[in-house]
């Protein structure tokens, strides 16, 4: 799908904030060495305002989080809250001053309970012991304030991705605050979840706190903000009221260059006998039974709300959950026998959304990273040779532009959009014919989704074939060649050409029925 041109000029960024700031920044800095990775930069939060900050992965927004929130101490420049000059020497004194932040990844503890975690650091006692009864109320108070579904004796280890973030926004949220900042805080949440967190950041900016709010998910910047200021390259681009700025004027802005072309130009059909075959799949407690082709040369998308069974099927199909079918054939050839080795050896692979808690072992380096699945090809023998798994991760860094500092890093320490490269690098180290990729460009910036969708360009048109389960439904219609919709785990519509539209994957995700039934989305 080729997007419309950005018109031109751009909106002018403002000079003046509309109030007083609760917090304020002014020629921000810091520097590492002789490294400059922040540079010069003003902000202020307004109380009762959600001020976005948006830029691509290296930008800087995470470095200006941590200077604001006494994570780390600015090197240029100064802070003030109320208008008062502050100068935060760890966490601690800025979450006195009434700044916390939300950081992105997890940093809770496991092995304690819900409640423990709330109160880690802070807890109440009552003489000489803790006040257990107490601490589990206003835990579960503050729970149901952020619509989790956790209770305050259950174990953090035991709860899902996304129920351990809605814990970490109640820990932060326990306390009155006058500036809370939310550092990708929809990355791992569902629709539903990611609807009841926007409706808590409304609720603070209703009750007069400023909200510093760091998303890659541009709709949700627009749906949200009051102001949206820019980073590029570790400077400040620029501030500008939200109103100002569309989703493309916002992306051209992170980027530095005109964005008229996200998506790869899509392909001709070419008439081919289907290289994968699918009749009456039925996976335990998720799908229905589900039949489909997939051709060599496409990109065949999986649209459908959450729930709908898009994963779940996918899984079946590849043996990491139970199921059955009639026939599966790839290339020809039927698959008695599936289970994950069958399917890989038969040339299928599986790229997960979870990338750091099914797909990475982030503490480990890139290299065991990279050749995990692929060690007799790379390595043959007993013995582990280094010397092989570097020149192959050398090839793999190039050829995805993996941004690294070194070979030597592990890989929980890439950005989002890196771990995805170095993940699809991974399961491409088997030499596919079908690639199957679930939520490809979830928490990525725009500029590494353009990549991402580059990628998958290039494998289709060298003839593999490739399957995408996504829930961004502009994707879905930028790159998918043909969209089977899911509902209540069945596939309940097949959109081919120009019926491949927002509102028709949407109508059938929500109704379960096609357009072609009697009704014409607008």
């Amino acid at each position: 799908m080729i997007a419309a041109p950005i018109p031109a000029p751009l909106p002018t960024p403002m000079s003046v904030a509309p109030r007083p700031a609760v917090m304020q920044a002014e020629g921000l800095g810091k520097t590492y060495g002789s490294i400059t990775v922040l540079s010069d930069v003003t902000i202020d939060i307004l109380p009762g305002e959600v001020h976005a900050v948006i830029g691509e992965n290296g930008a800087g927004k995470s470095t200006l989080m941590k200077l604001l929130s006494g994570h780390a101490r600015p090197t240029a420049g100064h802070l003030m809250v109320d208008g008062m000059p502050v100068d935060f020497d760890d966490a601690a004194e800025a979450e006195a001053a009434g700044i916390v932040l939300v950081h992105q990844e997890i940093l809770l503890a496991a092995d304690l309970t819900v409640a423990e975690n709330v109160f880690l650091g802070r807890e109440l006692g009552r003489g000489w012991l803790a006040d257990d009864r107490a601490m589990d109320r206003r835990t579960a108070a503050v729970l149901a304030r952020v619509g989790s579904a956790a209770h305050p004796r259950d174990r953090v280890g035991d709860l899902p991705l996304a129920q351990r973030q809605l814990v970490q926004i109640a820990r932060a949220l326990l306390e009155e605050r006058k500036v809370v900042i939310l550092d990708e805080p929809t990355a791992v949440l569902a629709n539903d979840e990611v609807a009841a967190l926007l409706d808590i950041v409304r609720s603070l900016r209703a009750h007069g706190v400023g909200v510093l709010y760091i998303s890659h998910r541009l709709d949700e910047v627009q749906a949200l903000a009051d102001r949206i200021t820019v980073l590029r390259d570790g400077r400040m681009i620029g501030t500008w009221p939200a109103s100002d700025l569309g989703q493309r004027e916002m992306a051209e802005l992170m980027v530095g260059r005109e964005l008229s072309m996200l998506y790869p130009r899509k392909r001709d059909a070419v008439a081919a006998a289907p290289i994968l075959e699918v009749i009456d799949l039925a996976v335990d407690h998720g799908a229905a039974k589900a039949s489909f082709t997939l051709q060599p040369g496409e990109v065949l998308g999986i649209g459908g709300m959450i729930g709908s069974g898009r994963t779940e099927l996918m899984e079946g199909l590849m043996g990491l959950r139970p199921s059955h079918a009639t026939k599966v054939v790839v290339d020809g050839r039927e698959i008695a026998h599936r289970n994950v080795t069958a399917m890989m050896k038969a040339g299928l692979v599986y790229l997960t959304e979870d990338r750091k808690g099914k797909g990475l072992l982030l503490d480990e380096e890139l290299a065991p990273n990279l050749t995990l699945q692929a060690l007799d090809a790379v390595n043959p023998g007993v013995l582990l040779h280094r010397r092989p798994e570097v020149a192959v991760l050398e090839k793999a860094v190039r050829e995805y532009d993996i941004r690294v500092r070194s070979l030597t890093l592990e890989a929980g320490k890439l950005s989002g959009g890196n771990q995805q490269k170095l993940l699809l690098a991974k399961v491409m180290m088997a030499k596919p014919s079908i690639v199957i990729i679930d939520e490809p460009t979830r928490g990525i910036d725009i500029g590494n989704k353009s990549q991402i969708y580059g990628f998958i360009d290039r494998m289709v048109r060298a003839g593999m074939a490739c399957i995408v389960i996504s829930s961004e439904m502009q994707e879905l219609v930028g790159i998918a060649d043909r969209v089977l919709v899911m509902r209540a785990g069945k596939i309940v519509a097949e959109l081919t050409g120009e019926a491949i539209t927002e509102q028709n994957v949407v109508y059938a995700a929500t109704s379960g029925r096609h357009e072609s039934e009697g009704r014409a989305p607008g």
